[in-house]
This record gives C-alpha cells, sequence and structure tokens, in this order.
C-alpha cells in the first residue's frame, strides 16, 4: 500500500522552493483554522489537498519541499521500483513549474512577512511581544468554494469538529483522489454536487444538524442567481461590496464572510470578529465600546474592525490572524517553553544574591573567597548559563 512520503526517506523526488521559517511556519499556519484539511501525517509533515492534488509539505529553516502524489504506486518513496520511480520523477519535473506557482500562490509568498511584522510591531507594542514567538504566520489565499463551504460549518463549533465534518463532506461528496497508508483524499466537492437536492437529508445523517441545509441551499443559490464562477469574480470587487453579496446566502454572517473574504478573496483589510476577537480586543487593548455593549452586535464588529484596521492599516486581517493563533489553547505552550528561556532580570539576579547571603549569614559562616580571576570566571559561566 502507497505510504506518506517523507523527505529523509526519498528526497530525490521531492521539489523545493526558497523560503525562510520567518516567512512560514507550517505548523501554525495550517493548523490555525484558517483551513480543516491539513494533518501532520509525520514530524513535520503535513499533507493536504490543494487544486485537486495531493501534497505533503514539510520544511528546514530556509526551504520550503513539497511532494505532489501523481500516483499512488510512488507515493511513499520507498515501496515502488526503481523504474516506476523515475518515471514519477520525470512527471514531477514536467509539472514542477505548475505546481510551484500553485504553492507560491497559495501561501501568498509574494508578500514579504517580514516586512508586515516589523510594522505592526512598531506601531504595535503587543503585537511585537507576541510576534517574537509567533513568527511566519501567514494567510492562505484558498479555493473560494472550500473556503466558504468550510466556514459554513463553523457555526457553534471548535476546529477539530469543524476538520472532522469538512472531512465528511469531501469524502461523502468529492472525487476520490488516492489513498495512502489507508486514509482516503478526496477533492473538494464542486457546486454543483452540493446544490443537489438529496444533500441536504445525507449531510444530516453524517452529523452537520442545521448546518446541512445551509450548505445545500446557498450553493443551489450561487448556481440559480449568480453562475458558477461569481465566488471568484467577488475577488475583484471592493471589500464591503464582497461581504455584503456573500451575507445574502443562508448561513453566512458577516463573521463567516468576513473570514471568505480575508482567506480566499484576497480582502487583506477583512478583520474576522467572533467573541474570541472581541475577547482579544477587550483584554490585550482595553478596548470598550462606546454604550457598554455586552453582546457582540454588527456595531461592535465593525468598530473591532475598524480600531484593528486603524491600528495595523491595510494587511490588518494578516495581522489579526497571528494573535488569534496565539491565542488558541493547542499553541500556549510555545508561550511556556519561550519563558523557560528568558535569562532572568536584573531584580530577580539581585534578589536571589541578596537571599544567598543571608543564607549564609544564617548558617554563621560563609566558604573562603576565591581568587578574583576564579570568581570573574565563575561569573561568565553563570551568565551564559543562564542565557542558553
Amino acid at each position: 500500500m502507497a505510504k506518506h512520503a517523507v523527505l529523509s526517506s526519498g528526497a530525490k523526488l521531492w521539489r523545493s522552493l526558497p523560503c525562510a521559517k520567518s516567512e512560514l511556519r507550517l505548523e501554525l499556519t495550517l493548523a490555525c483554522g484558517q483551513t480543516f484539511r491539513w494533518r501532520e501525517t509525520a514530524d513535520g509533515h503535513w499533507t493536504g489537498v490543494i487544486g485537486g492534488r495531493v501534497w505533503t509539505l514539510t520544511q528546514t529553516e530556509d526551504t520550503l519541499w513539497y511532494y505532489v502524489y501523481t500516483n499512488q504506486g510512488g507515493a511513499g518513496g520507498g515501496n515502488s521500483s526503481e523504474d516506476s520511480l523515475r518515471a514519477e520523477s520525470v512527471t514531477a519535473s514536467h509539472h514542477s513549474e505548475v505546481e510551484a506557482e500553485m504553492l507560491r500562490d497559495y501561501f501568498q509568498l509574494h508578500v514579504k512577512l517580514g516586512d508586515l511584522y516589523k510594522e505592526w510591531g512598531a506601531a504595535d507594542s503587543h503585537f511585537k511581544k507576541i510576534s517574537d514567538i509567533f513568527t511566519g504566520v501567514r494567510m492562505l489565499r484558498q479555493d473560494p468554494t472550500e473556503c466558504l463551504f468550510s466556514f459554513i460549518c463553523t457555526s457553534n463549533n471548535h476546529i477539530s469538529r469543524i476538520q472532522g465534518m469538512v472531512e465528511r463532506l469531501c469524502q461523502a461528496l468529492g472525487s476520490p483522489l488516492c489513498q495512502l497508508d489507508q486514509t482516503s483524499y478526496h477533492d473538494f466537492p464542486t457546486l454543483s454536487a452540493l446544490a443537489d437536492s438529496g444533500v441536504e437529508e445525507r449531510l444530516r445523517d453524517l452529523g452537520f444538524g442545521y448546518r446541512a441545509r445551509f450548505l445545500q441551499q446557498s450553493a443551489k443559490q450561487i448556481l440559480d442567481t449568480h453562475g458558477p464562477q461569481w465566488l471568484v469574480g467577488l475577488r475583484n470587487v471592493p471589500y464591503l461590496e464582497a461581504r455584503d453579496s456573500l451575507r445574502t446566502l443562508p448561513g453566512v454572517g458577516t463573521k463567516v464572510a468576513d473570514c471568505v473574504c480575508l482567506m480566499c478573496l484576497d480582502k487583506c483589510e477583512a478583520v474576522p470578529v467572533d467573541t474570541h476577537v472581541w475577547q482579544i480586543a477587550k483584554r490585550d487593548y482595553k478596548y470598550t465600546s462606546d454604550n457598554g455593549q455586552k453582546t457582540l452586535t454588527e456595531k461592535v464588529h465593525r468598530d473591532i474592525g475598524d480600531f484593528f484596521r486603524k491600528l495595523w492599516g491595510p494587511y490588518a486581517g494578516w495581522a489579526h490572524s497571528v494573535l488569534f493563533c496565539a491565542d488558541l489553547k493547542k499553541f500556549q505552550h510555545l508561550k511556556e517553553m519561550t519563558s523557560l528561556k528568558q535569562p532572568q532580570n536584573e531584580e530577580e539576579r539581585e534578589g536571589e544574591c541578596k537571599g544567598l547571603k543571608v543564607k549564609r549569614e544564617f548558617d554563621g559562616h560563609e566558604k573562603k573567597k576565591k581568587p578574583k580571576s576564579e570568581r570573574q570566571k565563575k561569573a561568565k559561566m553563570s551568565i551564559k548559563t543562564e542565557e542558553v
């Protein structure tokens, strides 16, 4: 059976793009809730679907590595004959530039994230503190159909459950692509497949609840009223017009519309606001609405978005995603690890020294002082130890 590719077991079949981790960190970008179809299939290796193809991605400090599965026989880089490996290598070479461009577009690698981080950090001291830990969080440019219908599933939901729902949606209505390590990969369903009259009942049986109706009705409305190219066409209209157009669809409120605008329609200024982002605004930015609103109204949504757009500028939605990622429970260990590595400040070191002096006096004796040169060496060693 074909296996998931691993860079160390078949590097010749992989392709690469120059990309520093400061510009992209896969483990943050692919798991922070903007997409729901990527899985870590080996240590640091992420497998998912882009453009009707199954990919495995991994990275080193300055390189983004990718493997595209062109047939099941060569999927693992270790179960195929030498001849089939050569044949797959030729095929990969033929398509390599197309695939490289797909990847550049998906991760929007033309956007210099390091420069944006500097601008946001200069304008916002809280962002600066967070961004030193959460580098490389960037916005994806997803397929509009996949992005819209995935986010319709997010209503009153959490990331792990949304992932399961989106996967079931693809398995039920999407075209099969390949099978790796007993995992079947499917393309995202087409609008026509989603709009079929029997879809609602089928999805209710799969646990989608009231969202099943929204999925089927939104797809049908798009095809009946606008046509199959309408969603992609929203990339070419202003942000507010695109958002208001999306809000005419069943199951699409302001927050979902903003997510779609930001994550697939090139509206970098869109700031999706839910109760989570509202809490960040109140807790970390002391944001308060004029009339002390306690529920997330349309006005509060608009005001918070305007607040962050004024603070961060035209890529405010990208900056928002960094703070959103940093606030997820699954990534709190990164903050804890960083705090453990922080050297003690001067007051803490002085306090420890005073405590040591008191202990010596309490014991009634002090150790004989060492020659000055030895004391200096020991002090230097101590400082180096703290910095590690």
